[in-house]
């Protein structure tokens, strides 16, 4: 799971109600501001949603019913889904948000020279992570696995959604479905008018405006060394971005003949866990679909690459690096509305 803690002030409870099975509680805020929240679990994680302005409700349950939906599309455990009957068949006409997604993920792909590959399924297979069956696969077996890894082992047609898989190959959407997530729940936001809002995700916190008294948004990025108090990495002030981490700490196993422990960030290139210094990335963008990708491949990547590919496509992101020593690494238009009480180095 994905650790951010979206901090939010709740005032004057004025009444809750259940629609569909879910509990929505409508208030006002401190401002007078009309807010419904709610808590949900999909895509195996608890997410948060809370909207503010006049048709706060409808766009609740509008946007409960939309991660319900993907959740029901993307889910590669979910027997009947859009990606489990493509893993299963080997080819399918997808969805227009099922060729959104894979759109992006090729793009980002492309863009990272494979540091995010969603066609690292097979490979995720073996070691248990999408089961949580987990194993350590033998060189042999991640070999043969690699050979069905890389975005060019399928073929996708943009112009009819048709996508096949060659051989036994697979793909999940597990780096980039909940970014995509967030984003519809933006464009939600936006068909009801709302004032202000927030989402997160499993911890994939994206905002909608500033807050409803015009300040920004202050979003706790959570220390990997003590992930269940208030102590944070460093806190972010922000409006209308995605803020989304990739960290080793999310999830993982502990071989127990060998006492080491391997996490589920998987670099494509070797099929291990990668070993790239990091303790945590965070990446900042307008879109979350974009931010959720990068947050993998930036990880996989280090600190030396990730600071280039930075450089280099610094118009679509910004991020902040947590490396072994401990040491914060932030892009210089993060630095005035960054705080942290650790050791904080600016990339120019």
């Amino acid at each position: 799971m994905k650790r951010i803690v979206c901090v939010l002030l709740i005032l004057l409870l004025l009444t809750s109600c259940k629609g569909k099975g879910d509990h929505i509680t409508v208030e006002r805020d401190e401002n007078g501001v009309l807010k419904a929240s709610s808590e949900i679990f999909a895509m195996d994680t608890y997410m948060q949603v809370t909207c503010y302005g006049k048709r706060c409700k409808e766009a609740l349950e509008a946007s409960l019913y939309e991660i319900r939906r993907l959740d029901a599309l993307f889910s590669v455990g979910q027997e009947g889904s859009e990606i489990a009957r493509l893993n299963q068949t080997g080819e399918a006409t997808l969805s227009s948000d099922g060729a959104s997604v894979l759109t992006e993920a090729l793009r980002i792909s492309n863009m990272t020279d494979g540091a995010f590959d969603c066609t690292v399924y097979p490979v995720m297979q073996l070691w248990g992570f999408p089961t949580s069956q987990f194993r350590v696969p033998g060189e042999q077996e991640l070999k043969t696995a690699l050979l069905s890894v890389g975005s060019e082992k399928l073929q996708f047609d943009s112009n009819t959604n048709r996508i096949q898989l060659g051989g036994t190959a697979g793909i999940d959407f597990g780096g980039i479905a909940k970014g995509y997530t967030s984003d519809r729940l933006m464009e939600i936001f936006e068909e009801y008018d709302l004032v202000s809002g927030c989402v997160s995700l499993g911890g994939n916190v994206q905002f909608f405006k500033a807050k409803t008294d015009g300040s920004l948004w202050r979003c706790g990025i959570k220390d990997p060394d003590d992930l269940d108090s208030d102590r944070y990495l460093g806190i972010l002030s922000v409006k209308d971005n995605a803020v989304i981490t990739s960290g080793a700490y999310e999830r993982f196993f502990t071989d127990e003949e060998t006492g080491k422990t391997y996490h589920h960030i998987i670099d494509p290139a070797t099929g291990y866990p990668a070993e790239s210094g990091f303790r945590s990335v965070t990446v900042v963008s307008k879109r979350g679909i974009t931010a959720d990708a990068l947050s993998t491949a930036l990880y996989v990547m280090g600190k030396t690459k990730a600071e280039a590919f930075w450089r280099e496509h610094r118009d679509e992101f910004d991020m902040i690096l947590q490396t072994e020593d401990k040491t914060v690494y932030i892009t210089q238009p993060l630095a005035k509305s960054f705080s942290s009480e650790f050791t904080v180095k600016i990339i120019e």
